[in-house]
Parts: structure tokens; sequence; C-alpha cells
């Protein structure tokens, strides 16, 4: 009964964000009518357009699987050395202190200013992982050491009493008061992996990648594929988050319940 419920329940929600959606796509076609310059800002139909004539291309595919191979191998990474670094920092005070001044510094550089120092040292084919490395990895360190900090010290003390030890304590005792915030740097994480794994391949130009057939739509001014290509940017982004998310609530059910 509540696996039938549960749908319904959030039906009127996804109906308010197709509405919404609505309404913007609505202002964008009046905006793009009344400036009536398809080659500064082209209607919602151009756009669409744009991005069926390249969604029939081999190109179009072969750069999304480049880029996303390229940024999820950053942003994995990334994620277990913020994982691990948070394990150890909550352990050792030593740690967290020498961690904090470099995840400081990174948090406050602009990305195009680590984009250009990185590419000095990296080759452009591998400019979109460093960059997304470094993107998510104060994020995880910082969300998981918060996390590490507000758990329980009854539920440790209970542990050690009953001498729940190596991977049993991490799936009855760790994991479940850390899955919030475990579900919220992720969160937090992929989409700045995506913004500046993007803003990398641009900058850095490797072949066959978003970045690259982004900056081309900009150079020839084809703006209809410039909007489509950040459509699928958009696109690909979300479906990640979402995929990330739904195998972390999976893992969650099958090893802490």
């Amino acid at each position: 009964m509540i696996s039938i419920m549960m749908p319904m329940h959030n039906q009127p929600n996804r109906i308010k964000k197709l509405l919404y959606c609505m309404v913007w796509l609505v202002i964008w076609q009046l905006f793009a009518m009344v400036l009536n310059q398809q080659l500064l800002f082209p209607t919602p139909v151009k756009v669409v357009q744009s991005f069926f004539s390249l969604a029939f291309t081999a190109a179009f595919w072969q750069a999304g699987i480049n880029t996303a191979l390229h940024i999820l191998t950053g942003f994995i990474l990334g994620f277990a050395a913020g994982a691990a670094m948070a394990a150890a920092g909550s352990r050792w005070k030593l740690v967290r202190h020498l961690a904090d001044p470099p995840m400081t510094a990174i948090r406050a550089v602009p990305v195009a200013s680590f984009i250009i120092l990185v590419l000095l040292w990296v080759p452009s084919r591998n400019l979109s992982v460093a960059i997304s490395f470094l993107m998510v990895l104060p994020v995880s360190y910082t969300q998981l050491l918060q996390g590490l900090d507000s758990m329980d010290p009854k539920l440790a003390e209970m542990g050690d009493l009953f001498r729940v030890k190596g991977f049993r304590r991490l799936r009855y005792l760790t994991l479940p008061q850390l899955m919030p915030w475990l579900l919220s740097g992720c969160e937090n994480a992929i989409g700045l992996a995506w913004k500046s794994g993007v803003a990398a391949e641009v900058i850095g130009l490797p072949g066959g990648t978003i970045g690259e057939l982004l900056y081309q739509a900009k150079l020839y001014l084809q703006t209809g594929e410039l909007f489509a290509w950040t459509v699928f940017i958009v696109l690909l982004s979300a479906g990640f988050e979402k995929l990330l998310k739904k195998a972390l609530l999976i893992l969650e059910r099958r090893l802490c319940r």
C-alpha cells in the first residue's frame, strides 16, 4: 500500500516542476521574439532543432562519452581522496590542521586560475580529470569530516563495548550516521565536477570532447549549437547526479538495514 501511495504523493510535485519549467520556456520564447536576433539569442525551438541535429551525429555521443569518463574519473578520485583525508582528520588532529590551509586555498582560488596553472604540468587530455579532482576534494573532505564529527559518541562506545570492528562497524554504526552527509557531499560535488571539468576542456581544448565542440560553436557563432551543448551538459550532470543518489540509497538499504 505504501509503495502504491508514494508515487501518487510525488506526482503533484513533478507536475509543479514541469509547470515552472514551462513558464521559463515561455519567458525565454517571448524574450527571443522581442530581441529578434537568432544569432545572439535563439528561440527554444531553434535550440531543440540544433540539439536533435547534433544528436544524430557520432561526434556528439563520442564527445559526451569522453567528457563523462574524464569528469567521473576526477570525481571518483577526488571523493575517495577527500573521504580518506576526512577519516584521517577525524582520527588525528594533526592531519586536520595540516589539511585546512590547502583546502581553504583550493576553495578560494578561481577555477580559471587553477585550469591555467594545472595546464602547465598536465596534458590537455587529462586536464578535466585533474580539475574535477581538485574541485571535488575540498567539498568531499569538508562534508565527510563534519559528518564524522557529528556522529553519536555513545554509539561508538557501544561498538567498543561489544567489540564491533572492521566492516561490521562501518556497516552498522558509521554508514547509517554518515549517509546524509555522504548524499549531500555527492550532490554538491558532482555538479561542481561537471562545471569545472567542462570549463577545463573549453580552455585546454582536448580533441573529441564537449569542451572543444562547445568552443567551436562559440568561435563560428553557431549560437543554436552553443545552447544545445549547454543543455546537453545540464542533462548529463543532472542524470549522473540522480543515478549516483539512487546508487547510494540502494547501498544504504542493502548494507545498513
